[in-house]
């Protein structure tokens, strides 16, 4: 039985990627008087390495003018990153990155279910402290129940430990619990941690095939389009009852596999 809920942040709380890091690590790049701008299309390249930090670095290892000596590089990266991290959350104190749909609304039922909700996500607490206290107000911490963030699991998704982190804080195993993700490390992520995932699509990751999750939509806002198909009526949101359904047959059917094979 469904206990709690856990989040990925960026593309899944909230379209942070294109209007909010990649601008801020562009704003980066030019007060810091470097040659560098990302566009759109490689910044959706280097979202396949996992970590801010991580992809700038992978980033600079084919740029001619950065530093050869690994150690200069380092260093630069370290700057960039840390004025990115300035200039993102200069971002999103406006309020110019909104919750998703559906978002605001799901955790509100979660909480009036008293499930357990949690962030497991491996950017900064910095910046889910920037996106989620201009969205959800000062105290947006009272809204979760756990919030592993790269401090206290630095190993980023694919590698499973921040929900393994997030596992033991909430004193949950892996099938009272979902995932929430919209890209392929997080779900990777999840799954091996044990939990099941749900997939919400997000602009950088708009589709591509998605292994064992336990639905797949492109937003929480409405019930058209999702596989497999959501029971609410075509102009509703997705609720929680449809969360409780879904996760309830994906472990049945896994449960009865697992019968069938043992006969």
């Amino acid at each position: 039985m469904l206990k709690a809920v856990l989040w990925d942040v960026d593309g899944t709380l909230a379209e942070t990627e294109r209007d909010g890091h990649l601008v801020a690590f562009n704003q980066a790049f030019e007060e810091l008087a470097l040659p560098w701008r990302w566009s759109q299309a490689r910044y959706g390249e280097l979202l396949h390495v996992s970590g801010g930090r991580e992809r700038l670095a992978h980033d600079l290892q084919s740029q001619p003018s950065a530093p050869r000596d690994s150690a200069e590089r380092a260093a630069l990266v370290e700057r960039i990153h840390r004025l990115k991290n300035e200039l993102y959350a200069r971002i999103v104190v406006t309020g110019a990155l909104p919750l998703r749909g559906g978002v605001a609304e799901l955790l509100q039922e979660c909480r009036q279910a008293k499930l357990q909700i949690g962030i497991a996500t491996t950017t900064s607490e910095a910046n889910v402290a920037a996106l989620l206290g201009a969205q959800l107000g000062a105290d947006w911490r009272a809204t979760f129940d756990v919030v592993v963030c790269a401090e206290q699991a630095p190993r980023k998704k694919p590698d499973p430990q921040v929900y393994q982190y997030a596992l033991r804080a909430l004193h949950r195993a892996g099938h009272e619990v979902l995932a929430i993700e919209d890209a392929p490390a997080g779900v990777a992520a999840a799954r091996a941690a044990g939990i099941a995932v749900l997939v919400v699509r997000s602009l950088y990751f708009p589709d591509g095939a998605v292994d064992d999750a336990i639905a797949v939509g492109s937003s929480l806002a409405r019930t058209e389009g999702w596989q497999p198909p959501a029971q609410d009526r075509p102009d509703s949101r997705i609720h929680l009852r449809q969360l409780l359904d879904w996760h309830r047959r994906w472990w049945d059917a896994r449960a009865n596999h697992r019968g069938s094979v043992s006969r």
